[in-house]
């Protein structure tokens, strides 16, 4: 197998590991968002964005779309 594949796979793998890393932060956050007053407009915003972020996990994404969903990421501090 050339080097290049062997890359192209490992990249692969990480990208679906890192994927799964930020589905579990997503989900935590969204269990504690849910702990908040249902009125808290902090609350149902976050929670909006969270699910965006969620939704854009599960799709196919570019290299581009990766990185501008970890600056997301790095935005929300979690």
């Amino acid at each position: 197998m050339s080097d290049y594949k062997k890359n192209s796979e490992s990249q692969v793998v990480e990208k679906a590991v890192w994927s799964e890393e930020k589905k579990d932060a997503v989900n935590e956050e969204i269990n504690r968002m849910n702990n908040l007053p249902s009125n808290s407009t902090y609350a149902t915003h976050r929670l909006r964005v969270l699910n965006k972020i969620l939704q854009l996990l599960s799709i196919q994404r570019t290299t581009s779309q990766d990185e501008e969903l970890e600056l997301l990421f790095s935005g929300l501090h979690i």
